[in-house]
């Protein structure tokens, strides 16, 4: 898999990356697991693995920590991302979103403690947070890049408006957005922000590339229309339904965030950059989902 720069002045990443946001703690067994899946992902070609303060509740990147304290693999082969943003109260029924300076800094630093490293290759916002004052949020992280803690910064589940809001008080380039979209969910397309985010000379993130396994295992009438179409097109391709799903979009541009802990599942996703659907299929696919 080649590498791809993610924006004109952010670092070169993996066609596909890998994100921990499914994973949760089991103690040691989940250390043994994630060595085992960033091998495989290494093995493959993905060098880019995203992480969040709320994955786990901190503990995955305890893990990942853990592994890169072993030193089986170079700290500089690897991009690294995490996020902060996203909070859940203590009873766990509201969920609530805070980018206040101190909860950045605060996250920055935790994030760095817990995986074991001096820096973040990029630090994103999860979630655009409505009360926040965004020149102190801008502050905050051109605080986090000046110190030399963050290379670069991101936002993540953010519209073209909240973009727009936050570049406004910015010197530095924020890299990329990461956003959903899938064949189930295309709404990023119509609604601007893939074009936004290419406007900015960034690539988008995807997450939930086969929209949470509907792709593959929906029952819904739209699910299984897809599968078929899938199905029909990837056939040309020596292709299988969820890597022709992958390659659709790679095609358009993005870098999808592959979940999965099937070892299959990743091999898929990640074969899926080899694969070049005509212009005609591409959009025999997407009319269909539209």
């Amino acid at each position: 898999m080649k590498k791809v720069s993610i924006s004109d002045s952010g670092p070169k990443v993996s066609e596909a990356v890998y994100g921990f946001w499914r994973w949760t703690d089991e103690g040691a067994q989940t250390t043994a697991q994630i060595e085992k899946t960033i091998n495989l992902c290494l093995e493959l070609g993905i060098n880019t693995f995203d992480h969040a303060d709320i994955y786990g509740d901190g503990k995955v990147e305890e893990h990942f920590g853990k592994i890169i304290q072993t030193k089986s693999f170079k700290r500089e082969d690897i991009v690294l991302f995490s996020k902060c943003g996203i909070k859940h109260s203590a009873n766990g029924y509201v969920r609530y979103y805070d980018t206040s300076r101190e909860h950045i800094l605060n996250s920055v630093d935790e994030s760095l403690k817990r995986l074991k490293t001096d820096y973040l290759d990029i630090f994103l916002l999860h979630h655009s947070d409505s009360l926040a004052d965004p020149e102190e949020t801008a502050g905050a992280l051109a605080e986090v890049v000046k110190s030399g803690k963050v290379k670069h910064i991101g936002v993540a589940n953010f519209s073209v408006f909240q973009h727009q809001l936050l570049a406004s008080y910015l010197r530095i380039p924020i890299v990329t957005n990461h956003i959903e979209l899938n064949l189930m969910n295309t709404s990023a397309i119509e609604d601007g922000r893939i074009d936004f985010i290419k406007q900015q000379f960034s690539k988008p993130l995807a997450w939930a590339p086969l929209a949470g396994g509907q792709i593959l295992n929906g029952k819904d009438e739209k699910s299984i229309r897809l599968r078929a179409k899938l199905d029909q097109i990837g056939k040309k391709y020596d292709a299988n339904v969820e890597q022709t799903a992958v390659a659709w979009l790679m095609n358009l541009g993005t870098l999808p965030i592959i979940g999965s802990l099937s070892e299959s599942r990743i091999r898929n996703a990640a074969s899926a950059s080899d694969i070049k659907l005509s212009r005609e299929d591409w959009y025999e696919i997407y009319q269909m989902v539209r």
